[in-house]
């Protein structure tokens, strides 16, 4: 994150999201800003608080990408959840901690990721040793039956031969070595004893009544009680290896550790998109009427999440001070004004992202670093089709984009991919008959898949 300025942050998201340039501009200040606050004073990093966005626009401009490329960028814990998901607390239904809970999960297992990575190496040979041992198990662990690497049949039925009295153990032992680093021994059956999968999670059983937490508690407090469960297993090497290293690595992994850095991650640098905001605002409350619960309760629970608090997760207390926030929603039926005006404060800084026009579809199928026509080339490619668009094909599926948006429900840049499966329908179901052709996408092929249908006749069929 260090060597990213602004300009790089946005440079690096104009591969991924054409236009709204101003939106790019602050988000990538703001990620700047987190790098920033970590290398002031202990006594100055504290007082410093996230400027927490607030993106108003239509679907499919492009808001959760931007937070969710941010992310990526800062290799920071990143969430999506949605406001109107949510309730008050002492209703049924999911609290407002629970988005902090998750952020740290995803920490978990960001780091748990990282650590696996440093130490794959020692799991890895930790595995070859005990695939050895369970080829070779030597003289005192024999109990019967072993592989010998000069009877490769050896093992597998009837009684294990002796081997020769002048043979020790260790050199049967890198002879079996020597085979297996050769890839020689990969189909060969080994019995290999694993822990047995339980059956549904507690926090699956817990699953909408809002007692997620409790029941992942729980779940570890039985875990500690009843010893793992074990069963014996026939699989071949290569299976037994990959079970193996899976073991190596669970065994390696300091979770107390991991732990530590989650929490200190998402705390630092952790990233909460919450979308559909404008759904829980409130609707001009009239002179009499109480607050809705279901609206302004849940935002005066998502507020001190927002100011900053300490939430209790199993993993310790996580503080969201630091925790950036971006909300968005489309504010067509609310407005921002309609939010409390305390939540309204903690959003500080503010965006509207604009309307897709046709020259912004032509960008997207053109510039964006995996476009759906970069997609759909590789796809059909594996079964043999070299596809080719011409330019004015793309200009005129761009032009009927923004027209069905504009005469229909408008979903941004999400009405891209209803275009382009309707236009390549056919193609897809009948690749096989085109292996080894070039299929080039020519106006008169989009006006006679597109224009006929998708604006001449009932557009709502194709809404997404």
């Amino acid at each position: 994150m260090k060597n990213l300025t602004p300009k790089d942050i946005v440079r690096e998201l104009d591969r991924h999201i054409i236009g709204q340039d101003e939106a790019k501009k602050k988000v990538a200040i703001a990620l700047r800003n987190r790098w920033r606050r970590q290398q002031l004073p202990d006594d100055l990093r504290d007082e410093v608080a996230p400027k927490n966005i607030l993106m108003i626009g239509p679907t499919g401009v492009g808001k959760t990408e931007i937070a969710r490329r941010l992310s990526k960028l800062d290799d920071a814990p990143f969430i999506k959840v949605e406001a109107s998901k949510f309730t008050e607390v002492g209703y049924v239904g999911r609290d407002c901690e629970s988005m902090i809970r998750e952020l740290v999960e995803t920490g978990i297992k960001m780091v748990r990721e990282e650590m696996q990575a440093e130490c794959g190496e020692k799991a890895r040979e930790n595995a070859r040793k005990r695939l050895i041992d369970l080829l070779y198990p030597g003289r005192k662990g024999r109990g019967g039956q072993a592989f010998h690497p000069l009877n490769p049949s050896s093992g597998d039925e009837g009684p294990a031969r002796n081997l020769a009295q002048d043979e020790s153990d260790e050199k049967v032992r890198r002879m079996v070595a020597e085979k297996l680093d050769a890839g020689e021994l990969e189909e060969k059956e080994v019995d290999l004893t694993v822990r047995e999968q339980g059956g549904p999670q507690m926090s699956q059983l817990f699953a909408g009544s809002g007692l997620e937490e409790i029941g992942m508690n729980m779940q570890e407090v039985f875990a500690r009680m009843a010893p793992p469960k074990t069963r014996t297993r026939r699989v071949t090497v290569a299976e037994a290896r990959e079970l193996l290293v899976q073991e190596e690595l669970q065994e390696l992994v300091d979770m107390d550790l991991a732990a530590r850095r989650a929490v200190e991650r998402a705390e630092n640098s952790g990233i909460i998109f919450l979308d559909e905001i404008d759904k829980i605002a409130g609707r001009g409350q009239g002179a009499g009427q109480g607050p809705d619960v279901s609206r302004e309760g849940v935002q005066r629970d998502i507020l001190p999440i927002v100011e900053g608090s300490t939430v209790m997760t199993k993993y310790g207390p996580v503080r969201t001070d630091h925790i950036l926030f971006i909300a968005a929603g489309a504010f067509h039926v609310s407005k921002v004004s309609d939010l409390i005006p305390e939540l309204q404060g903690r959003f500080p800084i503010r965006v509207e992202l604009a309307s897709l026009t046709a020259a912004d579809f032509a960008r997207i199928l053109r510039e964006t670093h995996n476009s759906l026509i970069r997609q759909y080339e590789a796809m059909l490619a594996t079964e043999g089709v070299a596809l080719v668009f011409e330019d004015a094909a793309i200009d005129l599926m761009a032009e009927i984009c923004a027209q069905v948006n504009q005469e229909s429900e408008n979903i941004g840049a999400r009405r891209l991919h209803t275009i382009m499966e309707y236009l390549l329908e056919d193609l897809s179901f009948d690749a096989q008959k085109h292996a080894g052709a070039t299929v080039t996408v020519t106006v008169d092929m989009v006006r006679e898949r597109l224009s006929g249908t998708l604006v001449k006749q009932d557009l709502s069929r194709y809404i997404l």
